[in-house]
């Protein structure tokens, strides 16, 4: 397998990258070296599978190049730490949030869609920080936020509770309640976050596959049209971790689809979007948000 690593010369990055290496695969890792250090990967620098790049994730025309190729992406870039956090708020907020924006549009590039963000807010409330589903706090929060009309990715950070990540509505939903549109995810599974092992941004990712219109994988169960994605494997219940060979669904063809977006595993075991699911986000996106 041929693996991106961005932040691959940071203490988690290069350790990944170790692990990577010694079960087999080719690693391609990315760091400008604002944050991380050489030291961590100087061991890994003539090893015949391995390649380190000094830049940075926010050059788009290398990320472009970059993700074509290879078979699974880790995104571990970010400017963490108080120290530079507190010296240089601007840069770490452009790494963070841009160098996210460029990884995401890379990953749906396959789709044909891109992302660009036209703008940051941020807003002091401790009840719409804390929304849930279908809550009060949630309708003030996203009727005095949202901006933009169906086409436009509103993307809300808060800290839910209940053991959320996020959640997100449907492009059909738009016509009739216009002003809940958009996705929300749990403010520490950002890239850099703290709720491991869902902190690669792949929440972002999975959400996003909702509000262009896919359902869960394991959508109806063994039964049924599922997520109504042929190329989808039936998949009894959600899988967590990353059981590789699990099959919830024996009488059906292939085993569960944990490496999809669309599961539940962890951010580290996500990859894919099948080719129907790509065209359901196409179909998606032409019929309800063009």
């Amino acid at each position: 397998m041929r693996v991106l690593v961005t932040g691959g010369a940071g203490y988690i990055g290069s350790h990944l990258a170790d692990a990577l290496l010694d079960r087999g695969d080719e690693v391609l890792a990315i760091d400008n070296l604002t944050t991380g250090n050489a030291g961590n990967i100087h061991h890994r620098l003539g090893h015949r599978r391995f390649q380190f790049i000094n830049d940075t994730i926010l050059n788009e025309h290398l990320l472009e190049r970059l993700v074509p190729t290879v078979d699974l992406i880790f995104h571990l870039a970010a400017v963490v730490g108080v120290k530079y956090v507190v010296g240089d708020p601007l840069a770490a907020i452009n790494t963070n949030v841009r160098g996210t924006e460029v990884v995401l549009n890379a990953a749906f590039n396959k789709v044909g869609l891109g992302f660009t963000v036209a703008a940051i807010t941020r807003t002091t409330n401790a009840s719409w920080f804390t929304m849930s589903p279908g809550s009060f706090a949630e309708a003030q929060a996203k009727g005095a936020l949202r901006q933009g009309g169906k086409n436009a990715l509103n993307l809300y950070v808060a800290n839910p509770g209940q053991g959320l990540l996020g959640w997100a509505t449907f492009p059909w939903t738009y016509s009739s309640a216009p002003q809940d549109d958009g996705v929300v995810v749990l403010f520490s599974s950002v890239p850099g976050g703290t709720a491991a092992p869902y902190n690669e941004g792949d929440t972002g990712t999975h959400e996003v596959g909702h509000w262009l219109g896919l359902y869960h994988t394991f959508q109806g169960g063994c039964a049924g049209s599922g997520d109504y994605v042929a190329d989808t494997p039936a998949e009894d219940s959600p899988a967590f971790g990353c059981p590789v060979g699990s099959d919830t669904c024996p009488a059906k063809a292939g085993v569960d689809p944990i490496t999809n977006f669309m599961d539940y595993t962890d951010d580290s075991c996500m990859s894919t979007f099948s080719t129907g699911q790509i065209a359901r986000m196409q179909l998606g996106w032409n019929t309800y948000r063009k």
